[in-house]
């Protein structure tokens, strides 16, 4: 049986975070001054230094343009215009990451400031999550604590927080087990329904998790526990309700323009995704806005119903349903066919290259892929601001950028594969058994690729 780190361990593991989050804020903080001007906003040349030298954050970006250096507290004023503006303090996430970037620029005078109180409200969450990896995984938990995407992305948005719910559901879920299945997948829920509150991403692994409680967990069992599973998903509803409720109270056209401004939001350079970069030719037209917004949405359920289905196809032959596979898969399936697929997003996928035991050649492939997209986008950007030329033919900035968008594309499909094969790193202690099933003979399926 596999074990999670002694506390020394542990202890290496986090500093190895540490030195990461700092390497990131310290990249990050390259774009801020030296001087402000009369909105607290980094000069000289913001804009050409961000994109030019690729310090580019969200965090330092969205001080200006969102009432958060007015210290508004968002959503219960504001709203949206017709053209899709927002304002008031309306920012474009749900409500739990609202409220974060209020308390980052709470003291707060100049975007420096607010990436600097950002980073020290996250960074203990980004701790979190190796600590748990490490107690999951063991060692495999370097993925994260020294994984390029740390550097880059830590303090690029508000991701972290929703990162560590994600974790934090398996964690339970998985170590918690002098607690019965359905009460400690029950918690796990809330914490996904946490995670919608503030990124809505963790909300898609609460269907896995579900039909996990419903064919017994570990233990495996012909007996569906329909109750149990149930519960799962009302403890998951219940949670987000209950954290939008007073927002959407206290001001619903504020509450509702953060979910109606993603509605709208279209298929352009700043989506990143490959319905841009495979038809961006095509992005003026209004109809094909309009089918994005349906064919994109429909795609990635399509995506998730087949990966719910193999998983239930694997709990047949094994007597185990493979919830955190099936997780990641869905995951990918989201990843790759959302009309929106910013950098950061990658720092959702980590985890699971340390729960799932998929070859080292799937993650360093991918993690080459996602850098080259990460840096060359931004240089990208700032030869196309500058009006240097940026075609594919021009240079390596965009010969790099097409290698890791469409790279990191074709890897999404082969992990969808990949995750729901592999054997998960981690053990139920205390369980006896190691995610295939106390009941079956059958053996765990072994990593592709």
């Amino acid at each position: 049986m596999r074990r999670g780190l002694t506390l020394s361990g542990l202890v290496a593991l986090c500093m190895f975070t540490a030195l990461a989050l700092a390497l990131g804020y310290a990249n990050k903080a390259r774009c801020t001054g030296p001087d402000f001007d009369e909105w607290g906003r980094s000069e000289p040349a913001y804009q050409e230094r961000a994109y030019g030298d690729v310090c580019y954050s969200d965090i330092q970006n969205l001080w200006i343009g969102r009432d958060i250096d007015r210290h508004v507290f968002p959503y219960v004023h504001g709203g949206i215009t017709a053209d899709g503006s927002l304002y008031g303090g309306v920012v474009e996430y749900p409500v739990l990451t609202g409220v974060l970037m209020w308390l980052g620029a709470l003291f707060a005078r100049t975007d420096a400031g607010f990436l600097a109180a950002s980073a020290l409200l996250m960074a203990p969450f980004g701790l979190a999550v190796a600590w748990w990896l490490g107690r999951l995984s063991g060692w495999r938990a370097l993925v994260w604590a020294l994984g390029p995407p740390l550097v880059l992305y830590a303090f690029h948005n508000w991701d972290l927080p929703v990162v560590a719910c994600a974790v934090a559901a398996v964690y339970v879920v998985h170590r918690w087990t002098s607690v019965s299945l359905p009460r400690r997948a029950t918690v796990a829920s809330v914490l996904l329904g946490l995670g919608f509150a503030l990124k809505l991403y963790p909300a898609i692994f609460v269907l896995p998790l579900a039909l996990y409680v419903l064919t017994g967990g570990a233990e495996g069992t012909r007996r569906l526990d329909v109750r149990g599973a149930l519960q799962v998903v009302g403890a998951a509803v219940g949670t987000a309700v209950l954290v939008n409720l007073p927002f959407a109270v206290a001001g619903f056209g504020g509450w509702l323009a953060s979910f109606e401004f993603q509605a709208r939001r279209q298929v352009d350079v700043s989506t990143n995704s490959v319905w841009y970069w495979g038809f961006r030719h095509w992005t003026g037209d209004e109809g094909f806005q309009a089918a994005m917004g349906v064919v994109s949405p429909l795609l990635v359920l399509l995506s998730f119903a087949v990966a719910c289905a193999v998983g239930w196809l694997r709990y047949e032959r094994s007597g185990t349903y493979p919830w955190i596979q099936v997780s990641a898969a869905m995951l990918c399936g989201f990843l790759l066919l959302h009309k929106v697929h910013s950098p950061q997003y990658t720092l959702w996928l980590l985890p699971f290259f340390v729960l799932l035991a998929v070859r080292w050649g799937w993650i360093v492939a991918y993690l080459v892929a996602d850098a080259a997209m990460g840096i060359s986008i931004f240089r990208w950007f700032y030869l196309y601001m500058t009006g240097a030329p940026s075609g594919v033919h021009d240079g390596f900035t965009a010969q790099a950028l097409m290698i890791g968008v469409w790279g990191r594309a074709a890897l999404l499909v082969g992990l969808f594969v990949a995750f729901l094969a592999a054997p998960s790193t981690v053990d139920d202690v205390g369980s006896g058994a190691r995610g295939t099933g106390r009941r079956s003979v059958t053996p765990a399926p072994q990593p592709l690729g």
